[in-house]
């Protein structure tokens, strides 16, 4: 998916990719994973039914269709109108969205149709302000102000060129109060560079996020609380040399979780 501050290579590279977007293994098993991560750590209902959220860098919508049941709303932009327009289709489509429950969880087939909470927008997003985002996802109707309670993001930060740009806007679309939460592959050395096929590096700004990094733009950013840990680790395919296409070596790779806190006043 495509982070916010995506280039013209990226979008192009994301919105080729979007139709088959939901096929990729690493999208879908990172999927699962960070979704157990976030619920782990996120309140239990009925508190979490209470919460608006914007997620950052959405994708096919994958993720926020997994969380949109069990929040008041969701807010899912993408910066490539072509993962946008294949979320709105699963939306607007009877046919069950596909569950990201742990294997042997055996969700009830939910069709796109039923998720009424939540609201796809194609978006640059840096500004809280942006008229796109003030939408109330339930009533579709323009609204002023609007503030989210969480803001989410997953597999997004390595393709962000400006991290601390990208926090600042996170913060101001935050209530008081709110918190923000991501996840993404740790940079652990040059090995997590082969995360991506050599094919597959435009809109690729890092490799993976570093904890101190992290900790040092969420502080800055005037977040509280804030704490980076290992979420999960992540078994993937990779090539076996550097550009060659051949997808038989494994690797496991550390996934980061990023959390804080708004203050208050």
């Amino acid at each position: 998916m495509a982070g916010p501050d995506a280039d013209a290579k990226g979008n192009d590279r994301f919105n080729t990719e979007a139709m088959n977007w939901d096929q990729n293994p690493t999208v879908v098993q990172s999927g699962i994973l960070a979704r157990a991560a976030y619920l782990k750590r996120l309140p239990p209902s009925p508190e979490l039914s209470t919460l608006s959220v914007l997620e950052i860098g959405c994708g096919t919508g994958l993720f926020s269709l997994s969380l949109a049941p069990l929040v008041h709303d969701l807010t899912a932009v993408d910066a490539a109108e072509g993962m946008i327009s294949v979320l709105s289709s699963k939306l607007s489509s009877s046919d069950p969205i596909r569950s990201l429950s742990p294997p042997g969880v055996a969700d009830a087939p939910v069709p796109g149709t039923s998720i009424t909470n939540v609201l796809p927008v194609a978006a640059l997003l840096t500004s809280p302000d942006d008229p796109r985002i003030q939408i109330d996802p339930l009533t579709r109707q323009p609204t002023t102000g609007r503030r989210f309670d969480l803001v989410i993001s997953h597999l997004v930060l390595h393709h962000v060129a400006d991290l601390p740009a990208l926090f600042a806007t996170v913060f101001a679309c935050l209530k008081p109060g709110g918190h923000v939460m991501v996840t993404d592959f740790e940079d652990f050395g040059p090995e997590a560079e082969r995360f991506h096929p050599a094919a597959s590096m435009d809109g690729v700004e890092r490799h993976g996020i570093k904890r101190g990094v992290m900790e040092a733009v969420l502080t800055q950013a005037g977040f509280e609380h804030v704490q980076v840990e290992t979420a999960f680790e992540l078994d993937k395919m990779v090539e076996t040399m550097p550009g060659n296409r051949v997808m038989e070596h494994k690797m496991t790779f550390p996934f980061l979780i990023c959390r804080s806190r708004r203050p208050v006043v």
